[in-house]
């Protein structure tokens, strides 16, 4: 039997061409992981998750206390001070420890809070249509032009403790609305689509239909968005902290940067001040890119590789009918060349050519 490449590439990745049989139980599993194979992917959610460790025991391993301040003054990174000290003796790798904890919170719940508005709002806009949409719509409009760091600093000036919570939840309401608009616009192309309009004609009711035939294919989508907007939301933070907007009493790497250079660090030469933090930086900006480039080419087939999402597709050969020459047997004949139904045989139904 023949097999078709479309019918090749599904066997490949695990499903079935026919009808009516279900794939199997290894090959739902290979695509389910399809996204875990590529090294960027890896390689992103390995950084990651060591931040994330750093973060959850980072204040317990802490050597010294960040704020405690000693004699060592200004020391270079010795066994004593991995990262060296400020100038007023505190240890920098206990401040980028304990900090990591503020920026990653900042980053993941400004992220969580943006993705769950961006879903309500555009999925709601995109799927209901009408006057609903046109309302939804304006209102991401609106949140699409305010500004995020110059909203946060006119809060700050009216508010005695700008903790993390509260910068993190006005990044989440000022960041969600561009993904509530690229996800109304991939609402619009699913909602007519067959099994969209196959569940519709059964009865059943709307929120079953976005949350089980809408939302699974909007998935990659929306897990790109929070990452995005993990990313926006950390280098936001920190940006903050180096200005001096957020509160300089609770610890992270935008802090670390601004006593450094408040104290003129680089004049001084101490490098190890501000070089950790900025690296740390770099480290968990270069992490979130990559999990971002890795569900671009798990959702995008342009985008895959052999080593990434997809898979190379094998072809696989079937019985083609030959037709060969009487006269010669083992030599086929010319395609050309026109066929005599006297002088030839169709080797594919074994019948005899008549008279």
């Amino acid at each position: 039997m023949a097999v078709t490449a479309a019918e090749a590439a599904v066997l490949e990745a695990g499903g079935d061409p026919e009808p009516g049989r279900s794939p199997s139980r290894g090959g739902g599993r290979r695509a389910r992981l399809r996204f875990l194979r590529g090294g960027k992917t890896v390689t992103g959610l390995a950084i990651l998750g060591f931040f994330t460790l750093l973060a959850v025991v980072g204040p317990w391993i802490a050597p010294y206390d960040p704020d405690r301040m000693s004699d060592d003054i200004l020391q270079a990174p010795s066994a004593a001070h991995w990262f060296g000290t400020t100038q007023t003796g505190q240890d920098v790798l206990s401040q980028i420890l304990v900090g990591t904890r503020g920026v990653l919170v900042v980053g993941f719940v400004a992220g969580f809070l943006a993705t769950v508005l961006s879903v309500l709002i555009g999925v709601s806009a995109g799927f209901l249509g009408g006057v609903a949409d046109e309302l939804l719509s304006a209102l991401s409009n609106i949140f699409l032009v305010i500004p995020a760091l110059p909203l946060i600093i006119i809060i700050a000036s009216f508010v005695s403790d700008t903790g993390d919570m509260l910068i993190a939840a006005v990044i989440a309401a000022t960041s969600w609305a561009w993904g509530a608009r690229v996800l109304r616009a991939q609402t619009l192309s699913l909602r007519r689509r067959d099994y969209v309009e196959a569940a519709r004609a059964t009865g059943e009711p709307t929120w079953r239909i976005i949350c089980f035939e809408i939302m699974p294919n909007l998935t990659a989508v929306i897990a790109s968005g929070f990452v995005g907007t993990v990313i926006f939301a950390v280098l936001l933070e920190i940006t903050l902290a180096f200005t001096g907007v957020a509160d300089i009493s609770n610890w992270n790497w935008g802090t670390v940067l601004f006593w450094a250079q408040s104290n003129q660090a680089l004049a001084q030469g101490a490098w190890w001040w501000f070089v950790p933090a900025g690296v740390c930086i770099a480290l968990l900006g270069a992490a979130l890119s990559l999990i971002n480039f890795g569900i671009d080419e798990f959702i995008n087939p342009r985008l895959r590789t052999e080593t990434g999402a997809s898979r190379k597709v094998r072809m696989r050969v079937g019985f083609t009918p030959v037709v060969r020459d009487l006269q010669d047997p083992g030599k086929p004949q010319d395609p050309g060349k026109p066929q005599d139904p006297r002088k030839s045989q169709n080797l594919h139904d074994g019948k005899e050519p008549r008279a």
